[in-house]
C-alpha cells in the first residue's frame, strides 16, 4: 500500500473535519486536539488537517506514505542517489504516531515526506513546538 498525503493548514478543524467526512464519504481515523488525519481508500490518499487559524486552506506539507521502514531506507537510497538532499528522521514522533521518515524539499520550497507509521503515540511530537509551527507528520 501506498497513497499520497496531503497535509492542510485549516482554520476551524471541527467544521473541516465535517465537510471533509462529506466529501469523501469517510469519518476521520484519527482525531486529536487540533489534528484530525482520514485514511481514505478511494482515491488512496492520506488527508491531514492541522489546525492553524489564519494559514487555513494553505498546505502544510506533502508526503507519501509507504508500508514499511524498509521502503522508507530505500527512498534514502533511491533520493540520495538522484542528488536530492535529504533529512531522516527514524523512530520519530509526529502527528500523533511514532514513524520512520525521510524528507526533501522541492523547488519551490515545498516539504515532502516519505513515512511510515509505526505505532499510534499519544502526543503530537517530540518537539515542544506548536501543531502548526514545522510540518513533521
Amino acid at each position: 500500500m501506498s497513497r499520497v498525503q496531503l497535509a492542510l493548514n485549516v482554520d476551524d478543524l471541527d467544521a473541516s473535519i465535517t465537510f471533509y467526512s462529506k466529501l469523501f464519504g469517510v469519518e476521520p481515523a484519527k482525531v486529536k486536539d487540533g489534528y484530525a488525519n482520514f485514511a481514505i481508500a478511494e482515491p488512496p490518499l492520506k488527508l491531514v488537517l492541522i489546525e492553524n487559524p489564519s494559514k487555513g486552506g494553505s498546505i502544510n506539507h506533502l508526503g507519501v506514505e509507504v508500508e514499511s521502514s524498509d521502503t522508507v531506507q530505500a527512498e534514502i537510497t533511491r533520493l540520495t542517489d538522484a542528488g536530492l538532499f535529504t533529512q531522516e528522521q527514524i523512530n520519530t514522533t509526529c502527528c500523533f504516531a511514532t514513524q520512520d521518515k525521510v524528507w526533501v524539499t522541492g523547488p519551490a520550497g515545498e516539504q515532502w515526506e516519505v513515512y511510515t507509521v509505526l505505532a499510534d503515540a499519544d502526543t503530537f511530537g517530540t518537539s515542544p513546538e506548536s501543531l502548526a509551527a514545522s510540518p513533521c507528520c
